[in-house]
């Protein structure tokens, strides 16, 4: 197989996706519903975080432990995940990994010491590491070439389930107490029964004779040498960084910020948090589409450097501009993440699992990473002082620069109307 040069790279993805199926629209949804779910159990963790606080006498750095025990079980486990799965696929594993996030939630909801809720959360953790990747895989596969599309709904159904978390512990577990986190793990049944119903339909096409072909010739080279794709992925991951730590400061810590600043009830602070995880999820759904119509690059410009102006006043705002301007936080700066992992699948070909793995693993060990350092700095400099440092951590977008153009993500339309399917056996 012979490498594509970048001004080849229309045509390539062009055979790719005539080469392809349909797009499996139902195993998508199956997969963000499931994912909806299973992130909604997780975002209860930070949801109950002032519960926890107050509860157990924490101190800010004890809450961003939890936060860090969670994310980096996740980070640690998520790439070895990837990297099987690419050689040993298993269906089925998604049913697992749920039954880890059910059994660390009802734990988590009856722990009487600090050293069972790091346990509990780890549980949680592990459940991930097997969801992401392994799912991810799954979409990459029901795409029908429309990989960006695809990655939105799956990450779709997990960034509504993140904003669900806060809303549901303020209606539920806020008024009622800590105790009734266990039963949200009955969420666990229905996203199992989706988990089922995918691992179904992956099992019967990763066994049809199209799938047993290796993943890798039906995909684009990049056209760039094995050195400038590293690069390009250490580029890549130092996004994934700023993105990530920024939204730490926002999941972690927006409900303490809003109750210290401006004197808001706890259920408030929550509603203001649900804003902005529903501003997250929005964003999610745009990003993707986005890329494959105008380029993953162009994309994660405007995710990481249109989110700069937003996250530069935010401090300074009174409580109603504060959630506007929250809002365009959310949307804008999570739209880069999609682009983000697609634009790394296609560096590297034939590696789905792997590099969903790596990157949805250093996302949560960032963001796990981000709230144990946040906590400390909120400890010694204060809650206002988080958010005067991070607000310029968007700005590392401007090393997006440096990325190589290929021409990943165009417009149906802008390819070669002419390039037959059979051209892809030539690629």
């Amino acid at each position: 197989m012979k490498d594509i040069e970048v001004n080849d790279q229309p045509k390539a993805a062009a055979a790719v996706a005539l080469k392809g199926s349909a797009t499996a629209f139902p195993i998508l949804f199956a997969l963000s519903f499931s994912h909806m779910l299973n992130d909604t159990l997780q975002s209860l963790i930070p949801a109950i975080y002032p519960l926890l606080k107050a509860g157990f006498g924490l101190t800010f750095l004890q809450v961003g432990l939890i936060t860090f025990t969670n994310q980096v079980t996740a980070s640690l486990l998520q790439p070895l995940v990837g990297m099987y799965t690419d050689k040993r696929p298993h269906p089925y594993s998604l049913v697992f990994g749920m039954t880890l996030t059910l059994t660390g939630l009802i734990l988590l909801g009856t722990a009487g010491h600090f050293s069972l809720i790091l346990v509990a959360v780890a549980f949680v953790g592990a459940g991930s590491s097997i969801l992401h990747p392994e799912a991810s895989r799954i979409a990459f596969l029901a795409s029908g070439g429309k990989h960006g599309l695809a990655q939105s709904i799956f990450q779709l159904g997990g960034n509504a389930g993140t904003s669900l978390g806060p809303l549901l512990a303020a209606l539920v577990i806020t008024p009622f107490g800590r105790q009734n986190v266990a039963w949200f793990a009955l969420l666990a049944i229905p996203a199992i029964a989706a988990m089922i119903y995918a691992g179904r339909w992956y099992h019967r096409n990763r066994l049809s004779p199209a799938a047993k072909k290796k993943p890798h010739a039906l995909l684009p080279r990049p056209g760039c040498s094995a050195r400038r794709v590293k690069i390009s992925i250490f580029i890549l991951l130092t996004l994934v960084f700023s993105k990530n730590f920024y939204l730490a400061s926002m999941t972690s810590y927006f409900t303490f910020y809003l109750k210290h600043k401006f004197d808001v009830s706890n259920q408030f602070a929550q509603l203001y948090l649900f804003l902005f995880l529903f501003a997250v999820a929005a964003g999610t759904l745009i990003g993707g589409p986005l890329g494959d119509r105008i380029g993953r690059k162009y994309v994660i410009w405007i995710s990481l450097l249109g989110s700069a102006p937003f996250t530069l006043l935010l401090p300074y705002a009174d409580l109603l501009w504060t959630g506007i301007l929250a809002f365009f936080i959310g949307v804008v700066l999570a739209s880069a993440f999609s682009a983000i992992l697609i634009y790394a699948q296609e560096l590297v070909p034939g590696k789905v699992g792997m590099i969903a793995g790596l990157f949805f693993g250093f996302a949560f060990g960032m963001g796990g990473l981000g709230s144990a350092v946040l906590g400390e700095l909120a400890d010694r400099k204060g809650i206002d002082f988080v958010y005067q440092v991070c607000s310029f951590l968007p700005l590392i977008g401007l090393i997006t620069i440096f990325l190589p153009n290929v021409q990943f993500g165009k417009k149906p339309k802008e390819l070669d109307p002419i390039l037959k399917p059979e051209a892809a056996e030539e690629i």
